[in-house]
């Protein structure tokens, strides 16, 4: 499938630079699901539609190419990055390792959660009680980054960031599907806060292997990714 330019929806002028515009248009397109799985994106339909010139819109596309929402294909051009079961699966995993860890380091340093962990949980459960989904994902992302960073190792948090865009699209895939899991969510999130508070690490482990479970309701509607 090829998106063309008679389809275009006008975007709203910003501040921002014209590929930061086409950046922000795409992205938010792919994770509300706007814009599907497969796609082929064609150039001249997404600088029409933002009000920008071709140029922009490469140098979008190579940023969310690096970010894994788009695949840039030769020959074929870019495709809007689908995501797998397996894939999914390989995600959480990688995301277990990655937050088991820095929670860890927090325990055994004594650290506590992050001020700004409190904050984003708060938040995230206003965006949920107003049924923004798409904002509660964004939240949920910068919640569990916030512990990720506040371990203080630069490149792990630079790895974890490379794993955003499947976690995003993923999660509001999840909400959207099964709202009546965001008090389970919330539950699972404010005791990830308390065992980091009282530096209780093989609760945290035990939270997060719940927390981090593939939920069947999306998994059921994802390709298998075998090759």
């Amino acid at each position: 499938m090829v998106i063309q330019a008679s389809n275009s929806v006008q975007a709203q002028p910003s501040r921002k630079s014209a590929a930061g515009r086409v950046y922000d248009w795409l992205r938010d397109g792919i994770i509300t699901g706007r814009i599907a799985e497969g796609t082929f994106l064609d150039e001249v339909w997404v600088a029409e539609s933002v009000g920008t010139s071709r140029t922009p819109v490469r140098e979008a596309f190579h940023r969310l190419s690096s970010e894994r929402f788009i695949d840039q294909l030769p020959r074929k051009g870019a495709q809007v990055h689908v995501v797998t079961a397996r894939e999914l699966e390989e995600v959480n995993s990688t995301r277990r390792l990655i937050e088991g860890h820095a929670g860890h380091a927090l325990c055994a340093d004594r650290k506590g959660a992050p001020a700004e962990m409190h904050v984003l949980l708060e938040e995230m459960e206003e965006a949920e009680q107003r049924q923004d989904w798409l904002q509660a994902v964004e939240l949920n992302w910068r919640f569990h980054r916030a512990m990720v960073q506040a371990q203080g190792n630069a490149v792990l948090t630079e790895l974890y960031d490379t794993l955003r865009s499947r976690q995003q699209r993923v999660g509001l895939r999840a909400l959207q599907s099964s709202p009546g899991r965001a008090p389970l969510i919330d539950s699972q999130h404010r005791g990830i806060v308390d065992a980091l508070d009282t530096f209780d690490n093989e609760r945290l482990q035990q939270l997060l292997d719940e927390h981090l479970k593939p939920v069947p309701e999306v998994t059921a509607v994802l390709g298998s990714g075998a090759q």
